[in-house]
């Protein structure tokens, strides 16, 4: 008869998430819930949760405002620009950068061009997007 040896399985997430699929593996684990289930809540394919709590994917932003809900916090990080703060204040609300664009009758490549830091956007500019994505935290 073969030795059978025993031990405890290792904790597989961290507790320090730093992605948003660690966020969700975290929490997921945290309440002993399968991956499928997360998977039925989110209205996503579980195939979608296994590549994305292995970090094997990026996250679409559309799921992103739905992912903030069932975690029940918001774990994007904070802005440290202008630009970050355009783009995480979209992903926040799950807009592709053509949406916001189109919301503020602007052309996306100037949207882009905000994000990234390219430029920043004017007085007027700034003003659209508060009214739309309301002002930063500070």
């Amino acid at each position: 008869m073969p030795a059978r040896l025993k031990a405890w399985k290792p904790k597989d997430w961290t507790d320090r998430p730093v992605t948003l699929g660690d966020h969700l593996k975290k929490a997921r684990k945290e309440r002993g819930l399968l991956q499928r289930e997360v998977a039925m809540a989110l209205r996503v394919d579980s195939m979608s949760i296994v590549n994305w709590e292995k970090n094997r994917t990026e996250i679409g932003v559309r799921f992103v405002p739905a992912i903030i809900q069932w975690l029940g916090y918001d774990p994007l990080p904070r802005p440290s620009s202008i630009g970050e703060w355009i783009a995480l204040e979209r992903t926040r609300r799950g807009l592709a950068r053509r949406a916001l664009a189109d919301a503020l009758g602007w052309d996306e490549s100037t949207v882009r061009e905000y994000e990234e830091g390219d430029r920043p956007p004017n007085g007027p500019r700034l003003a659209q997007l508060y009214a739309l994505l309301g002002q930063p935290s500070s």
